[in-house]
C-alpha cells in the first residue's frame, strides 16, 4: 500500500520551498508515494504548491506570535477549531509520517499527528528555533536543523540536515567575476520598501554600467516608481522587474546578491556558493533574519547591514567595496559554500522515514 507523507508548511516561500524540495525527493525514492501539503487559505501555498504537482488542504489556522493583540485574539479563538481539523485531517488520510516546516502554518497539523502516534519531525530552517518548532519540540520524534547552533536548541532530538533548496540551486556554475560585474537585489516575492528605496539612493554612487550592472526586483507595488528611478539615473541596461520567477538563472548570472536573510535565501546562497550582502528584515519574528546573517557573516560568506543603517550611501559603500575586489567576492563564495549542504532534501526525507539514526550530530 503506498505511503502518505504529509506536509505542514505554508504562508511564505520560506517555509513552503524547502517542503516541496523534500517532497520531490520522496517521490523520487518512491513514485507510488502520496504527498499532502497542509497550509492556509492566506499563503503561498494556494498558488505554487498545484503548481509543483501536490496535492493541498487548507486548514483556518491564525498566527499567534508577533502579532498585536487584536491578531492575537483572532488566533486563540480560530485555535480550537483549527485543532479539531487538524485531527480530522490526521484521523482521514492516516500519514506514514508529518513534517512540520515550522511557521504557524503547520504547528496544529504536526502537534495533532505527533499526540496521534504518527512519526512526526520538524524541520527549522533558521539559525534561531522559532515559536512553532519551539512549542513543538516535546512532542516530535526528530528535528531536522539547518545549523550546529539550532541542533543544540533541540538536544538529542536534533539533527543537522541543512535546510532543502530546489536542485537547480545546487548546480550553479562558478563565476570569474569580469567587468561588468552583475548584481542580483530581491527583498522577497512582495518585494522590500526598505532595500528599494537604499538601491535607488545609492545609484548616483555605484559604479557605472560598464562595470556593474543590477538586476532588481522591486515587487508589484514599487515597480513603477523603482523603474523610473533607474531611467533618471541613466541607467539603460539594469533589468527592473516585478517579478523574477526564473532565480536560479538570475543567481547563476549574479557575481554579487543583495536581499534579507531569509531561512531560503541564506540556503540557496550557500548551496549556489554566491556572496551576498544580507539586510535583515527587522520585525523578523524572533530577530531570526539577524541571526541567519549573523552565521554568514561570521563564516566570512557575507557582509550584513542592519536595517537601522541601512541608507544609499552606506549599500554603495558595501557593494562598490567588493565589486572592486573581486578576489573577495571568489572568497566569500568558497566560504558560502563551505555552509552549503546540496543533500539537504535527502537528509531530511531520511528523517522523515526513519532511515537515519536520530539526534547528536549531522545524518
Amino acid at each position: 500500500m503506498a505511503r502518505t507523507i504529509l506536509i505542514a508548511a505554508g504562508g511564505t516561500g520560506g517555509h513552503l520551498f524547502p517542503g516541496v524540495a523534500v517532497a520531490d525527493e520522496l517521490v523520487r525514492r518512491d513514485p507510488d508515494t502520496r504527498v499532502v501539503f497542509v497550509g492556509t487559505p492566506r499563503g503561498l501555498e494556494s498558488r505554487l504548491v498545484p503548481k509543483a504537482g501536490y496535492e493541498l488542504e487548507l486548514l483556518p489556522i491564525k498566527p499567534l506570535n508577533a502579532v498585536g493583540p487584536r491578531r492575537l485574539v483572532v488566533g486563540l479563538v480560530a485555535l480550537p477549531w483549527a485543532l479539531l481539523r487538524a485531527l480530522g485531517l490526521v484521523v482521514r488520510l492516516r500519514p506514514t509520517a508529518v513534517l512540520g516546516v515550522g511557521g504557524y502554518a503547520g504547528g496544529p497539523v504536526a502537534l495533532l499527528a505527533a499526540l496521534a502516534g504518527r512519526r512526526t519531525v520538524i524541520l527549522e530552517p533558521n539559525a534561531r528555533p522559532g515559536f512553532t518548532n519551539r512549542v513543538l519540540r516535546p512532542f516530535v520524534q526528530a528535528a531536522a536543523c539547518a545549523y550546529e547552533e539550532t541542533r543544540v536548541a533541540f538536544g538529542a532530538k536534533g539533527v543537522v540536515t541543512g535546510n532543502p533548496v530546489r536542485g537547480g540551486f545546487a548546480r550553479l556554475p562558478r563565476r570569474e567575476h569580469r567587468p561588468p560585474l552583475t548584481l542580483l537585489a530581491f527583498g522577497g516575492s512582495q518585494g522590500s520598501r526598505a532595500l528599494n528605496r537604499a538601491l535607488v539612493g545609492a545609484l548616483a554612487h555605484l559604479p557605472g554600467e560598464d562595470h556593474l550592472r543590477i538586476v532588481h526586483q522591486t515587487g508589484e507595488r514599487m515597480h513603477h516608481e523603482v523603474a523610473e528611478a533607474y531611467a533618471a539615473a541613466g541607467r539603460r541596461s539594469d533589468a527592473v522587474r516585478p517579478f523574477l520567477d526564473d532565480m536560479v538563472e538570475q543567481m547563476a548570472a549574479a557575481d554579487l546578491v543583495l536581499s534579507r536573510s531569509g531561512a531560503t535565501t541564506c540556503a540557496e546562497l550557500t548551496v549556489g556558493g554566491r556572496a551576498a550582502v544580507l539586510v535583515p528584515f527587522a520585525a523578523a519574528a524572533d530577530d531570526h533574519q539577524r541571526t541567519n546573517a549573523r552565521a554568514l557573516e561570521a563564516a566570512g560568506a557575507a557582509r550584513m547591514i542592519e536595517e537601522k543603517d541601512l541608507t544609499g550611501a552606506s549599500l554603495a559603500r558595501e557593494v562598490t567595496t567588493l565589486v572592486d575586489e573581486p578576489a573577495r567576492i571568489g572568497a566569500m563564495e568558497e566560504a558560502a559554500r563551505q555552509l552549503g549542504r546540496p543533500d539537504a532534501a535527502a537528509r531530511v526525507a531520511d528523517l522523515v522515514l526513519g532511515d537515519s539514526p536520530e539526534g547528536g550530530g549531522s545524518c
